[in-house]
């Protein structure tokens, strides 16, 4: 019987999509459901709030709100409440705390187990972390992925061996004082003394999905120590629960 696990997930359409099938690619044993965000159905109702782009605090709340209902559902259906969600430059201890003790508050999930995840500062760091496998080896971005990295490495202080520790975090905004996926955006351009419509531009719809499935796991697990305590935590789970 396959091992469920529910996914609550912060962010977009974009980072799911990819999210979803990098789990399914790497722990084979386990059957990952999506909760959040919902799903864009075609013709949505006018002034239908979806669950795009909620993290942090809007995350919790949302996850208050689904949570319970698909619990009511299928009440026997869950093996792992997986939350994933990014960081941005955040307290990694005092934002777990925040998800636990919300999911702690609705009752019928307390026999189930429960992990919180997190990509620092956000789930882009996974490409920079293993980018000879990822940007260095996207069609799109031949003969110009050297330029990228040294414009991120030395101009924006982008650690390839270290991402997770990117930036600092904002308190008036609460998040980090720059955004990871926009300066990779702006390194396929920036350097492009004739950018015109013929080049491609990093676009984190389009190829944050397809680069997060080159990623190769023991590359990045020795440069993310949040990837690897995600990474190990469900291979065993998986695995174990298989047995």
């Amino acid at each position: 019987m396959a091992v469920v696990v529910w996914v609550f997930a912060g962010g977009g359409e974009a980072e799911v999509r990819g999210l979803i099938p990098f789990l399914e690619k790497n722990f084979p044993s386990c059957q990952f459901e999506r909760k959040t965000p919902a799903r864009l159905k075609p013709g949505p109702k006018p002034g239908k709030v979806t669950g795009y782009g909620k993290t942090g605090k809007s995350l919790i709340e949302q996850i208050t709100q689904e949570l319970p209902i698909a619990l009511q559902c299928d009440p026997k259906k869950c093996d792992l409440i997986l939350v994933f969600d990014d960081l941005d430059c955040r307290d990694v201890n005092s934002q777990r705390e925040k998800f636990i003790s919300a999911i702690s508050k609705i009752t019928e999930s307390h026999d189930i187990p429960q992990y919180i995840a997190f990509a620092a500062p956000e789930l882009e760091s996974w490409m920079i972390g293993d980018w000879d496998n990822t940007i260095a080896k996207h069609p799109d971005f031949r003969g110009r992925h050297e330029k990228m990295r040294w414009w991120l490495s030395t101009q924006k202080n982008i650690s390839f061996d270290d991402p997770e520790s990117f930036s600092k975090y904002d308190q008036d905004r609460d998040c980090c004082q720059d955004k990871l996926s926009q300066l990779i955006v702006d390194s396929s351009i920036l350097l492009e003394l004739n950018f015109d419509m013929q080049s491609v531009r990093f676009s984190k719809g389009l190829h944050t999905p397809l680069l997060l499935l080159k990623i190769v796991p023991e590359n990045l697990q020795k440069k993310c120590p949040l990837f690897r305590e995600l990474y190990n935590y469900l291979h065993d789970f998986c695995n174990t629960k298989m047995q």
